[in-house]
């Protein structure tokens, strides 16, 4: 029987003068020996160089430097009866017993894939050239796909079988077909089978019966109502015919020399039933106001004498947003939230035509030019600028560049030009009929400008800006923003109210999100008055062109004032 026998090595003793070590028995002490050796007997003095050497694992302080072959050594003493399979193989690594091999990357790539996807790899431990190549993994699988990788495909494509028609003959020049024959089976013409043909009636009874339980999104049918009993006075002339004998010249064309700051209210006009959108006076004369509103109605009203609603125009289902005359004032446009633009005749109240691209369009105006009176463009809500035809009805120019709805538009240079602004806080100045601006000017500091006034000598623009501010641009040549005339001190932000200039251009008026009327100095900037003029937002306002302080304001409390 082999014998465990521990030995300390005791280098303190100085009793010994050959330097000779001192070996003590001792028994065995996992927790305290160091070197454990193997002897048949238990001699009082082993030498080291006679006995093989194992370090015990169990070990936990070494006292000398000992060689590689002790550390390496394998532990004596009777095989461990637990030791698994796996575990009695032999290893020379963590994972088992690792030979060298020379393989390709791709080739190894290529099998790792085969054994993950087909569950089947070749042995890689055979030889192909001596031995045959066999399989590890699912030989069955191997076996069906012929020892395929996942780079090989084992299925073979059917071959297009369908014959097609040929000619080739070069002299029939009628017949000749060439490559480009069809096939025999053929067809250039889908017919639906019975069955489908059953299924598709059914559909479409579907479908029809639900749009007749639809309401049809047409347009309101249009009325005029005169309000009036003598629409022609005792020479025969009509309403729109403009009156001498109210103390100003109405056919001048040189404004007023000096324009002053309206002091009192003159007159109020009550007759809609809801908040007011626009108000336009007729061009040239001035005696006549042309009103817009959320009840879906348009009135027209006379400025001087009795001052009178002369007749409405009935002819749309939601709030008119805005309306415009054109040169002469015998028509205008009206434009509404159901979608529809409509030419109205002043006078007889007619509606002429209508006009809709399935948007809603805010703002609306002739085109000035005395040759270009059958065209008009709007503003949608699409983010486009659409020009119509009277005369057709057609579309004749899209102008698609904004980002937002389009608010506000205002013809310059002498009509060659105009300009629009939009939501995406922009303003562009286009040529008219080019579709691509020849001018944009965004800047992070500005804002959206619902609102466009055009100066009386047709040099600058003045934009509602909704922080609050009135911006100026020039509207010359270089046109740009011009900084160092800002209109401060009212509040619109969220509102869209108009502004107008004076006559001579030494004022400028606003409306107000509060329902006040401010008037600046146009020179200095300064604010020369303000004072309320409605209970609610005062959305609309415009200066007479030949009154000297004449102003007419429309609120949001459904009535328009006159404000001398």
């Amino acid at each position: 029987m082999n014998q465990l026998v521990t030995y300390d090595r005791n280098s303190d003793s100085e009793s010994d003068s050959d330097n000779e070590e001192v070996i003590h028995k001792k028994a065995i002490d996992p927790s305290k020996s160091s070197v454990v050796i193997l002897a048949n007997t238990a001699p009082d003095v082993v030498p080291q160089e006679d006995h093989h050497l194992a370090i015990d694992p169990r070990c936990k302080e070494l006292t000398y430097n000992p060689k590689a072959e002790d550390l390496f050594a394998p532990l004596p003493g009777p095989e461990w009866p637990f030791k698994t399979q796996q575990m009695k193989a032999p290893r020379n690594a963590l994972a088992g017993f690792v030979e060298p091999a020379h393989v390709n990357d791709f080739q190894f790539e290529a099998q790792r894939r085969t054994f993950s996807s087909y569950g089947y790899a070749i042995d890689p431990s055979l030889d192909g050239k001596s031995q045959p190549c066999q399989f590890i993994g699912s030989s069955g699988t191997a076996e069906k796909k012929d020892g395929a990788s996942v780079f090989e495909s084992t299925e073979k494509r059917p071959l297009d079988k369908r014959k097609r028609e040929t000619n080739d003959n070069p002299e029939d020049t009628e017949g000749f077909l060439g490559p480009w024959g069809k096939f025999v089976d053929e067809k250039t013409v889908a017919k639906p089978s019975p069955e489908e043909a059953a299924e598709l009636e059914e559909i479409l009874f579907k479908r029809q019966k639900t749009r007749r339980g639809q309401k049809e999104d047409a347009s309101f049918e249009e009325k005029t109502m005169l309000h009036i009993k003598d629409p022609h006075d005792y020479q025969g002339r009509s309403f729109m015919h403009a009156p001498h004998d109210v103390g100003v010249n109405l056919r001048s064309e040189s404004p007023p020399d000096k324009c002053f700051v309206p002091k009192k209210l003159l007159h109020t006009w009550t007759g809609h039933s809801k908040a007011l959108n626009q108000i336009r006076l007729i061009p040239k004369t001035a005696h006549l106001l042309l009103s817009c509103s959320m009840d879906g109605k348009v009135k027209l009203w006379e400025v001087y004498n009795q001052r009178r609603c002369i007749r409405s125009y009935l002819g749309h289902r939601q709030g008119v947003r805005d309306v415009n005359f054109n040169n002469d004032g015998t028509q205008f446009l009206s434009t509404s939230f159901d979608r529809y633009i409509k030419l109205w005749d002043t006078e007889t109240g007619q509606c002429i035509s209508r006009f809709t691209n399935k948007k809603v369009a805010y703002c609306v105006k002739f085109n000035p030019d005395e040759d270009k009176q059958n065209l008009f463009v709007c503003g949608t809500s699409d983010n486009k600028i659409i020009s119509w035809d009277v005369r057709t009805g057609e579309i004749t120019q899209e102008y698609n560049r904004h980002l937002g709805a389009v608010n506000a538009l205002a013809f310059i240079d002498e009509n060659r030009r105009f300009v629009t602004t939009s939501d995406d806080k922009s303003l562009r100045v286009w040529e008219w009929d080019i579709p691509v601006d020849i001018k944009y000017i965004a800047d992070p500091t500005m804002h959206s400008m619902p609102a466009i006034a055009v100066s009386p000598n047709q040099k600058w623009i003045a934009c509602q800006s909704l922080d609050n501010k009135i911006t100026i641009f020039s509207a010359l040549e270089k046109f740009r923003m011009y900084r160092k005339k800002t209109f401060t001190g009212h509040m619109v932000a969220g509102y869209a109210c108009g502004l107008d200039f004076s006559p001579e251009m030494s004022y400028l008026v606003s409306g107000d999100g509060d329902g006040k009327l401010f008037i600046w100095d146009w020179r200095t900037t300064k604010l020369q008055a303000k004072f309320k003029a409605h209970d609610g937002v005062c959305i609309s306002v415009v200066w007479h062109p030949h009154e000297t302080s004449k102003i007419i304001s429309a609120g949001w409390d459904n009535v328009i004032k006159l404000w001398d």
